[in-house]
């Protein structure tokens, strides 16, 4: 039998709607308020409040002082922002892994499944690749990066929800890229797997907003 996780009323009141919010069944712009929550949910005021300040902290939530909690519209600076911060992780992230020759066994099968996907949904693209970066970070053993980068990708998975319907999401191009980041690491070679995910994260903005310059339009740098 398996083990079973506790949670608090608060998490998974905020579990809930954090799902609804990746699903892109909460748009750009809907407002959620404490009554709201709490009627839906059947919960105290201060239980709905403290979930939605929960979702607020982790940037899937907007509110000012003394307004209604909205969905924020993440738009080209939030993207640029975004995947700037992800290259400083997953560049040092594949680096390391590469010296180690470490490829994590979960992020091979997550590119299997994305290579296995003839008819792709929104979702049989977005889990896999989040896995897949992921489990790449968590290799590295430090419960605080893994964290920092999960903070990350939750803005970011909200960020592919709001552009699911451009449509712009390719199962076989991403995982061709995964593939070239994965053989970087097993060959042992850290400068190609900079390369590798500087050019992945360099496509993947672009996917998601052609018309615009990437942030990470530099040279990735070696040692």
């Amino acid at each position: 039998m398996g083990r079973v996780e506790a949670v608090s009323i608060v998490e998974a009141v905020a579990a809930d709607i954090r799902r609804g919010l990746f699903a892109g069944d909460l748009t750009s712009e809907a407002q959620l308020t404490e009554a709201e929550v709490a009627t839906n949910y059947d919960v105290a005021r201060p239980t709905a409040k403290a979930a939605i300040e929960k979702l607020v902290a982790e940037g899937l939530l907007r509110r000012d002082r003394n307004k209604t909690a909205r969905v924020p519209l993440l738009g080209p600076e939030d993207v640029s922002d975004l995947y700037l911060s992800r290259l400083f992780l997953e560049t040092q992230v594949v680096r390391r892994l590469a010296e180690r020759r470490l490829v994590p066994k979960i992020a091979t099968n997550s590119n299997a499944a994305l290579f296995a996907v003839e008819e792709p949904t929104f979702a049989d693209v977005v889990e896999p690749v989040v896995r897949f970066h992921q489990t790449l970070v968590d290799a590295m053993g430090s419960p605080r990066v893994s964290r920092l980068y999960n903070s990350l990708m939750a803005e970011m998975r909200l960020c592919m929800a709001q552009m699911q319907s451009q449509h712009l999401l390719s199962a076989a191009i991403i995982a061709q890229e995964h593939r070239e980041i994965i053989d970087a690491i097993a060959v042992g070679d850290p400068d190609a797997a900079v390369v590798a995910v500087t050019q992945h994260l360099h496509n993947a903005e672009r996917r998601l907003f052609p018309g615009t310059s990437s942030s990470l339009g530099l040279q990735p740098q070696v040692q």
